[in-house]
């Protein structure tokens, strides 16, 4: 009899304007489906339970895309930045009972799928801290134990998100992903194929 994983819950940011892409990158699409859908479906994919989606520009039509628009967070102060969306969506998780940590993935990621996800939310318990990397750079997504949650969202600020909460850590796990891909983000409209 195999154990059971440990409950992770999905934390998908997409909240930003992407002022340099040229609107909401939650909104973009590739082979005809919108990122936030695909990230979301790798999330799901990946096993975890709730998901949240933490939305700010175009916060209406985005969360017209989910297919439970109650999914949806919306990040107050979103425009500061990244900070402002992880700590709106770790304050709407930790009113859930039962995921030992959370699984924070970003929306211009299309090509990190649910095998990533799976990969770096299997070293989930209370006390994770664990991101994936591709050829040792560290990269999305990023595992967080709930034991973490209110120190993260206490520092999280500006586009730095958990960034140097995350560079103080000790004990974080580089969980090696370059086999499985780049990890490699969409910036610009460019950056997607037949743009």
């Amino acid at each position: 009899m195999t154990q059971a994983s440990p409950p992770v819950a999905g934390l998908l940011l997409a909240a930003g304007a992407g002022r340099r892409f040229g609107g909401p990158k939650a909104l973009a699409e590739l082979d005809g489906r919108p990122l936030v859908l695909r990230a979301l479906d790798a999330l799901s994919a990946a096993g975890c339970d709730p998901i949240r989606v933490v939305i700010g520009a175009a916060a209406e039509q985005v969360r017209a895309l989910l297919p439970e628009p109650r999914q949806a967070v919306f990040a107050e102060s979103w425009e500061t930045g990244m900070g402002a969306s992880l700590k709106a969506g770790l304050a709407a998780l930790s009113s859930e009972p039962g995921p030992v940590a959370a699984l924070v993935h970003l929306v211009d990621l299309p090509w990190v799928g649910a095998d990533v996800l799976t990969r770096v939310a299997a070293n989930a318990t209370t006390e994770s801290v664990a991101r994936a990397s591709y050829d040792g750079v560290p990269g999305h997504p990023v595992l967080f134990g709930r034991r973490w949650w209110s120190e993260i969202a206490g520092s999280a600020q500006g586009d730095r998100g958990a960034r140097d909460w995350l560079s103080t850590r000790s004990e974080l796990t580089l969980v090696e992903c370059g086999d499985l891909g780049s990890g490699r983000d969409v910036d610009r409209r460019a950056d997607l194929p037949g743009r």
